[in-house]
């Protein structure tokens, strides 16, 4: 059966799915393990996520990995991410990263395990717990798996909650611009090098509404300072607005997204891609992508990447359609509350 210490892995289940003449009908199901509770577990397939219980588990176990990258690939991932991605206020805790941004996002508001502690895991995990204390913060853990599985464990065994898993995808940026068809019946996609104010009300409404609040009359009001240091503290960045169609005096903002070039140049991330709700299903998304995918690769950039929640179906399948696939996936870990 499976374990705690099996999360990001592959693994195969064996599922009871009826029966026939007083004998259980099988179906066997492949992919990476990205949750096991008392209950359930949850399986990233090639076809989606498949969440089986556990009574319908006839037989489960690990099988080989198929292609995963290397520590080392991955380590070098999520550090070309943390510089797209950059907290405000952040320190060391030996290879560890700990981050803070006044609690906007969870990426900038974590500790990164990435590198040796220069410690033993237990007393690496109270230092954590200790720096976000001193900050008002909850602790929080970024765990790349399978890198970071054995950090997982032990935040089991304290009690750590996880949010939804996140993909960190990746795609050869060649591949990314032979799937992004240029399109010139749509508004041009404008570069800057700071975002607009409408820019940033659109970013300010996304995060509202992904939170479950509500953005207000004035969204823009509600970005933090963290925020803009986020957003804008990137030495190559780029930030694409498309307008609707009308007068230069009363226009309107219709899509957004945010590109950057990283890991010593080598990475091109993409960010933020929101298109407003009136203007979807036009090839907006991949109209801006593409944009920013030139830029990036005017600078020497060979690969993209970003990352997605799992559960965000429609994000997803848009970028499976663009070449993304996912190269490793991650948990943000919550520290319980302190007594």
């Amino acid at each position: 059966m499976l374990r705690r210490q099996d999360l990001g892995h592959r693994v195969v289940v064996r599922r009871i799915v009826g029966g026939r003449a007083d004998r259980p009908l099988f179906s066997d199901a492949l992919g990476e393990l990205v949750e096991l509770t008392e209950t359930h577990l949850t399986l990233v397939t090639e076809r989606g996520k498949l969440r089986v219980p556990l009574t319908e588990v006839h037989r489960a176990k690990r099988v080989p990995p198929a292609r995963r990258p290397s520590a080392q690939a991955v380590v070098e991932l999520e550090l070309a991410a943390n510089e797209a991605w950059p907290a405000p206020v952040q320190d060391r805790l030996g290879g560890w990263l700990l981050r803070c941004a006044g609690g906007w996002t969870g990426r900038a508001n974590s500790a990164l395990p990435v590198g040796d502690p220069d410690r033993p895991l237990e007393a690496a995990i109270d230092a954590v717990e200790r720096w976000y204390a001193d900050l008002g913060r909850p602790a929080m853990i970024n765990t790349p798996l399978p890198l970071a599985a054995p950090v997982g464990v032990a935040l089991d065994e304290r009690g750590w909650t996880s949010r939804k898993p996140t993909l960190a995808q990746t795609a050869p940026l060649p591949t990314l611009l032979a799937r992004t068809p240029v399109r010139t019946d749509l508004a041009a996609v404008e570069l800057a090098t700071a975002p607009s104010d409408e820019w940033l009300a659109l970013c300010a409404a996304r995060k509202a509404a992904h939170a479950g609040t509500a953005a207000g009359d004035d969204p823009l009001a509600t970005l933090p300072a963290a925020a803009r240091h986020i957003l804008t503290s990137v030495a190559q960045v780029r930030f694409a607005h498309v307008y609707a169609p009308g007068g230069d005096s009363d226009r309107k903002l219709i899509a957004a997204g945010r590109g950057t070039v990283t890991g010593a140049g080598r990475w091109f991330g993409l960010t933020s891609v929101e298109v407003v709700p009136e203007a979807r299903r036009q090839g907006l998304a991949q109209h801006l992508v593409r944009a920013l995918a030139e830029w990036a690769a005017g600078l020497g950039a060979t690969d993209a990447f970003l990352q997605v929640e799992q559960d965000n179906a429609a994000a997803v399948a848009l970028y499976r359609r663009l070449g993304f696939t996912t190269h490793h996936t991650y948990l943000t870990r919550v520290a319980p509350p302190a007594p």
